[in-house]
Formats: structure tokens, C-alpha cells, sequence
């Protein structure tokens, strides 16, 4: 798969995830790419933190409006009930457990939930955003990323970048396979058919625990 069948193939999963009625917050990059893939007859609500709720699939070319944005500067179009807000109404929202999902991407993860998604040591960047809360605030936190860097694991036994959160980290899907975070560790749930169980423990760091009903990614 090339990068675009594979940002897809995850989002596709990812949208599996969602059910009808959820309030929902789609993190910068491939989340963002999850509303084009929802299952029909699913509506859910998405949650922008810089100041939306009510956001729709990503606009087509030259029908972008430059008025509405995502936290991470994309287009979004919006749905006919939408709402603007302040960025403060915006975090009350997230902190006040009101946010169902967070799907967000990831630079490491590791074996207790703990996620490091906003910098490298040397590197400059602009600050958290609003990861932290909405790891911290919402009931589910999904994370949706490719399995690798470079060919190098992001799944890890430890981190070792600073972290974003600690613990809070419930799902993984990548383009190999579906993982839950679990108090004895990452359970591989799904596979994706193209790969191996022992290619998809080659590419982690973290020591896999193999579901006695594995499935096969759809």
C-alpha cells in the first residue's frame, strides 16, 4: 500500500469505531480523514477545539470555505446545525467529559497507555494544543497511525519522548492490525490479512498478547 491507501485503510477502520449519536474529536492529520468513511447510517457529532461542534466530511477542491478550519489549519465543511464557539467554551466542552471519542495520531506509544504526540527534544514546535485535555477528557481515546516511522516502532515497551499523556490510551489501529491496551498488556484483536503475526510483532517493540479469537481487519 502506498501512503494514501494507507491513511485510508486506517481512517476506514477507525471510523468502525463510532456509533450513532457520538461526540467525537479528530486530531490533526489521518484523523481528520475519518468523516469520509463513516458507516451509513451513522451520525456522529465532530468536535473541533479551536472552536466547533457540528463539522463534516472534508470539503471537495475549490469548495472550501475560508472561514472554517480544524485546530490543525485543514478545511472541514459543517453540518446544517453547527455551532461556533471561544476555544474556552470549546475546553469545557472536552474537560466536562462531554467528548465520547478522541482519535488522534501518535509518535510513540507504549505498553501502559502512555502517548507522546507533540515533540522531539531540539526540534521546534509550536506547543501540546489541546492533546493533553482531550486524552485526559474524553472516554475513549483511539489512536490511528501508521505502525511505523522510518521502519522504526512506534509502538514501544516505554517511551521515550516527553509524554503527552500517561495511561490514557484505550485502542491502536494501524494498517497491521487493531490493538487494545489492557492491564497485562497490548492484545493484537484484528490483523490485517496482508501480514503475519510474526511480521506484525517484528515491526513492535512492546511484546504483543495474541487474542484467542483473532480476526482479520475488514
Amino acid at each position: 500500500m502506498d501512503k494514501n491507501e494507507i491513511r485510508n485503510f486506517i481512517a476506514r477502520r477507525a471510523a468502525q469505531e463510532l456509533h450513532d449519536g457520538d461526540v467525537v474529536n479528530l486530531g490533526i492529520g489521518l484523523p481528520t480523514a475519518i468523516p469520509n468513511f463513516l458507516p451509513e447510517g451513522v451520525q456522529v457529532v465532530l468536535q473541533s477545539e479551536n472552536g466547533m461542534i457540528g463539522m463534516g466530511p472534508t470539503p471537495e477542491e475549490g469548495k472550501e470555505n475560508p472561514w472554517y478550519i480544524n485546530a490543525g489549519g485543514g478545511y472541514i465543511s459543517t453540518t446544517p446545525d453547527a455551532s461556533t464557539f471561544d476555544s474556552a467554551t470549546s475546553f469545557g466542552i472536552i474537560r466536562g467529559g462531554h467528548v465520547d471519542v478522541s482519535i488522534l495520531g501518535a509518535m510513540q506509544v507504549d505498553e501502559q497507555g502512555d502517548l507522546a504526540n507533540w515533540m522531539i527534544p531540539g526540534k521546534k514546535t509550536p506547543g501540546m494544543g489541546g492533546a493533553m485535555d482531550l486524552l485526559v477528557g474524553a472516554k475513549k481515546v483511539i489512536l490511528a497511525m501508521e505502525h511505523t516511522a522510518k521502519g522504526n516502532p512506534k509502538i514501544l515497551k516505554k517511551c521515550t519522548l516527553p509524554l503527552t499523556a500517561k495511561g490514557q490510551v484505550n485502542m491502536i489501529i494501524t494498517e497491521m492490525g487493531v490493538m487494545e491496551i489492557t492491564p497485562k498488556g497490548i492484545v493484537l484483536k484484528e490483523i490485517n490479512p496482508e501480514f503475519t503475526v510474526e511480521q506484525v510483532q517484528a515491526a513492535t517493540e512492546a511484546t504483543l498478547i495474541i487474542a484467542d479469537d483473532l480476526k482479520q481487519m475488514k
